[in-house]
This record gives structure tokens, sequence and C-alpha cells, in this order.
């Protein structure tokens, strides 16, 4: 079974949980790329409280998603790295993965699309979800198909987070239980157990 996904940037927990229910899921490549979304941020938890990485991109109005450049005149990547290690080093797991997290940041896609799909294949194969990857070749408007997700996932609409069962996050000391931020907070602090709560998520 197929779906259609939005790209996403170390995409959120439900991004995951939804994809792990198809043997494939299809990126939106063609469309006209739009501001604000996950396609280029994503959202963790730090001492401080949720904080949004967002990847500097070069487009212009009228730029595909497929089209959108990754701007490397700063040094994001770098300020990412240093923000998710300030973040999790004092998870549970951090030490599993940070070695492959800071690869990827420091790869050097030319567009955001690889960059994105580089971190959603990675995601999955931590969360052990055996699921092609593909992109689309030619743009449709959204239609009353259930196995269309690319305007589901939103920073703008917060997602339905009912079935989010409250796990130990580092900062739990202080600041209550945030749902649904980057499968990456997940993963930090779950490891294994991680794919478990996926799989609990109606």
């Amino acid at each position: 079974m197929k779906a259609l996904f939005s790209a996403a940037y170390f995409p959120p927990i439900a991004w995951i949980a939804a994809a792990r229910r198809y043997d494939t899921i299809i990126i939106e490549a063609k469309e006209t790329y739009p501001k604000q979304t996950y396609r280029n941020r994503t959202e963790i938890m730090t001492a401080g409280g949720i904080r949004e990485l967002t990847v500097p991109v070069i487009r212009n109005n009228h730029s595909r998603t497929d089209e959108v450049r990754i701007d490397y005149r700063d040094r994001w990547s770098t300020i990412h790295m240093r923000t998710l290690t300030a973040a999790y080093s004092a998870s549970p797991y951090f030490q599993y993965y940070s070695d492959e997290i800071e690869h990827i940041l420091g790869s050097k896609y030319a567009t955001l699309l690889e960059l994105d799909i580089a971190t959603i294949q990675w995601l999955l194969k931590k969360y052990k979800i055996k699921c092609r990857v593909e992109l689309t070749s030619d743009w449709a408007a959204p239609a009353s198909e259930q196995h269309d997700f690319r305007y589901t996932f939103t920073p703008k609409r917060p997602y339905p987070t009912d079935s989010f069962k409250p796990y130990y996050q580092v900062f739990s000391d202080r600041i209550p239980f945030t749902p649904n931020l980057s499968a990456i907070d997940l993963l930090m602090n779950l490891g294994p157990e991680a794919k478990d709560y996926i799989e609990s998520i109606a």
C-alpha cells in the first residue's frame, strides 16, 4: 500500500507513525514550495523549552520543492548539531545516534529535498520501519484520498495528540511532557523502545 507525504526535516513523531503503515511512501517533490512547514524545520526540546531548528534555503516565489537549494552561507548545520548536543547529551541514547546525525548534517546536500530524504530514511531505519521511499514525478491536487498526508503535518495546525502517551524527556523535571516533537526526541529518550511507542499511536 502506498501513501503521499510532504517532505520533512527530521519529521515529527506523528509523521513517522503514519509512514509505518505503508509499504511505500511517496514524497511530494513537484509542488510549489510552501513556507513555514516541516519541510525545512524540526522541533526539539531544550532546557529553555521547545526549540525550532530551521534549514535556511534559497528559492524564488515559484520554486518547486525539488528545486529549493540549501543556503550554506551561515553555519546552520554546526548550530543544529550543537543545539542537539546541548538538548540530548544527557539522554540515555545520545551516544548511539549522535555520530550518524552529525554525518547527515555535515554531508552538504545541494538541495533541501536531498537532506530531507536522508533524514527520513535514517529515521525509518532506526525505527525499523521497512518501506520504500519514492518521489512524485508530477503534482496532483489533493483529493478525498485517505492515503494523502501531504498537508496533514504542519506547524500551523497542531496534530491531535490524544493517543500520545507521556514518555521520559530529558527536562521532564522542569518542563511538562510535550508530544509530537521531532522523532529524534523519542529516539534519544527511548532508543529501541521507540518503535513500540510508534506502534501504539492510533
